[in-house]
């Protein structure tokens, strides 16, 4: 099956629809898929719910959707840097399942491994554990969070192969591979698309099983992923 689609907007053809649930790659605006989340903007769906550690920033990333009012709840673990994102939710325009971040993490994975809800000790005693099943495991008490999957995963990766096979590049790796196996069907924004074979199976970082769609995207703006050295 061709994997490769000509751009971000032919990726997103026909997968796309008002009320889905898309898990989206990134942490702050490192990672992001950012051709893909322009034409997520581009399709105009609405009443999204989106997983992603955080909403980008105002005039970039996932914080675009709020400003056309594209997304009705966030899945998040992170919630500053965005003054709409701030507004709409206080003024109860945007719902919030606040989320701690590993738990977040977890919850992805365990959505993309099949394993339907967890325990852990994270937020028991605390807000995040009100109405939520508590059990004690060796005199611990623990929270069951149930794991998340999404209609669609929308992720970024450095180079890929025509097979849809994934290095990520270092820390930009971070909530993108587990975002991946939690979407029933994912879409991959790459910088560099390589022939079968190229990638050696050391550096897959994300076999191409979990990738449907694949678009090239070789200038990214990139705002935060900068080498900074001493002179």
């Amino acid at each position: 099956m061709a994997k490769l689609y000509p751009d971000a907007a032919s990726a997103l053809n026909g997968l796309v629809d008002d009320g889905m649930t898309l898990a989206v790659g990134g942490f702050g605006l490192c990672g992001i898929p950012e051709a893909l989340i322009d034409a997520l903007k581009g399709t105009g769906k609405s009443a999204l719910t989106i997983i992603s550690n955080n909403c980008g920033v105002d005039d970039f990333g996932l914080g675009q959707l709020l400003h056309t009012r594209q997304i009705s709840k966030m899945i998040s673990s992170y919630v500053g840097g965005n003054k709409e994102f701030e507004r709409q939710y206080l003024s109860g325009e945007l719902q919030l399942e606040f989320t701690p971040q590993g738990t977040l993490a977890e919850k992805l994975r365990a959505g993309g491994a099949g394993i339907p809800a967890f325990y852990t000790r994270t937020g028991y005693g605390t807000l995040v554990a009100e109405g939520k099943e508590t059990r004690e495991f060796d005199g611990e008490w623990y929270v069951m969070e149930r794991s998340l999957t999404a209609d669609v995963a929308l992720i970024k990766g450095a180079r890929a192969d025509k097979a849809g096979n994934l290095m990520f590049n270092k820390t930009a790796r971070n909530f993108n591979p587990a975002a991946a196996k939690a979407g029933r069907v994912c879409v991959a924004e790459v910088e560099e698309i390589v022939e079968i074979g190229e990638l050696s199976a050391d550096e897959i970082h994300l076999p191409g099983i979990y990738v449907q769609r694949l678009v090239l995207n070789s200038n990214p703006e990139k705002r935060i992923e900068v080498r900074t050295v001493r002179n």
